[in-house]
């Protein structure tokens, strides 16, 4: 029997079968020219399952047409209201076209066509508000933690967190992997020196080969840059080098096997597992660093599926996430009292020796669960509704990077 089924979820379910734990109408902005529109629907309606998520840049780009397709589509997203100015290269009607085509309501309002600012933020607030109304009593059905998918970052990292949040993370994955859970870890610049532990837990020598040529190809990209992940407030937090950094990243995606890579979009397949994301373009360096805030690595897990984001901190970060729930683990218990409203839960008590890492797993766990069953996490009750998406380009992925079920 799947351990899973003993733990009672309920979620919103889907035409293409997922379930989601939230159920949100998005607006959705195409160009930075539609951002004050937008946001002003959003404003007005001033409603938490009333979200806003954009795209600023003008000309077109594939990758972004890609993720905003599955986050429209997210199982935690019940409709779009997609604001247009007009003339900016996003493709809108395919965007339209994948939403219509899932089930969800969709409008597109396009501001050159609609009147201006005014009426086309009257209309939004008309169509937004009837669309929540109409799907706030979409009928919730069972749910198991195996339909779950729960990613992890780390951000504002310091010398406490490779030893207390992130490996309390890993424990909490193991034990979602047993029960049949999906999990997404990323930060291939982060991982950097830990390719060939990672090829070893690898389901197969292929994929084993593939972890490392991502690796490899973040070092690269880094060093082509000239800048690494790194920061200044890693220092100052009493990480020494990008490997310490990295054996510290590298403990939040536990102990069990690693059962293929992804790009950010693309959805694992069902069966549950352990999965890197690979977040460094492919090709040359065309768009500047890979991710510019810790929030474009959660868009990009969340445009994955990822339901739940575990986000590790040991100097702090007050930050949260349209969409999916974001749960704070802080590393120390310094930072835990100092922003104690912020943080969910405080691993800092490993380092105090008043909690083992098991414990910690096991309360993250709860809290995973707790929060899946529709309590809030401490960036939802704060409002954090943080969102970035930018300009990327990458290759498909070949058979060795996905199991074979």
């Amino acid at each position: 029997m799947n351990p899973g089924n003993e733990i009672s979820l309920q979620g919103y379910l889907r035409q293409d079968g997922r379930k989601g734990i939230r159920n949100v109408v998005l607006v959705v902005y195409l160009v930075e020219c539609a951002h004050h529109v937008a946001r002003q629907i959003v404003n007005r309606l001033d409603h938490p399952d009333v979200q806003l998520i954009g795209f600023s840049g003008c000309f077109p780009n594939d990758h972004a047409l890609k993720l905003m397709k599955r986050l429209c589509t997210h199982p935690n997203v019940a409709g779009s209201l997609i604001v247009s100015l007009g003339c900016e290269g996003f493709n809108r009607t395919a965007l339209s076209s994948e939403i219509e085509a899932s089930g969800r309501p969709v409008k597109s309002l396009v501001i050159q066509e609609n009147g201006g600012t005014r009426t086309t933020i009257d209309d939004g607030v008309a169509w937004a508000q009837a669309t929540r109304r109409a799907t706030a009593d979409s009928g919730r059905v069972p749910m198991t933690i195996d339909e779950l998918v729960v990613a992890t970052i780390c951000g504002g990292s310091d010398g406490t967190s490779g030893i207390s949040a992130n490996p309390a993370v890993g424990r909490c994955f193991d034990k979602l992997i047993r029960h049949k859970a999906t999990c997404i870890f990323e930060e291939t610049g982060e991982l950097i020196g830990c390719e060939h532990i990672m090829a070893e837990r690898a389901i197969t020598p292929q994929l084993g080969e593939a972890l490392q040529a991502s690796v490899d190809k973040a070092a690269r990209y880094y060093d082509t840059l000239g800048y690494g992940s790194y920061a200044p407030g890693n220092a100052d937090g009493g990480l020494s080098t990008i490997e310490e950094k990295s054996m510290g990243a590298y403990m939040k995606s536990g102990d069990s096997p690693i059962s293929g890579i992804i790009n950010p979009g693309d959805i694992p397949p069902p069966g549950g597992g352990l999965y890197l994301m690979d977040v460094v373009p492919d090709g040359e360096v065309r768009f500047g660093f890979p991710n510019i805030s810790d929030n474009a690595e959660i868009v990009e897990m969340m445009a994955s599926g990822a339901h739940i984001t575990l986000f590790t901190t040991g100097r702090g970060s007050v930050v949260g996430s349209a969409i999916s729930p974001v749960i704070k683990i802080c590393a120390n218990t310094e930072t835990y009292q100092r922003l104690s409203e912020d943080m969910d839960i405080n691993a800092g008590r490993i380092v105090q020796g008043e909690a083992s890492l098991d414990e910690l797993g096991e309360e993250i766990f709860q809290r995973v669960i707790a929060v899946a069953q529709g309590q809030q996490s401490k960036s939802e009750s704060l409002g954090h509704q943080e969102f970035i998406l930018t300009y990327k380009h990458f290759e498909p992925l070949g058979p060795s990077c996905l199991p074979l079920r």
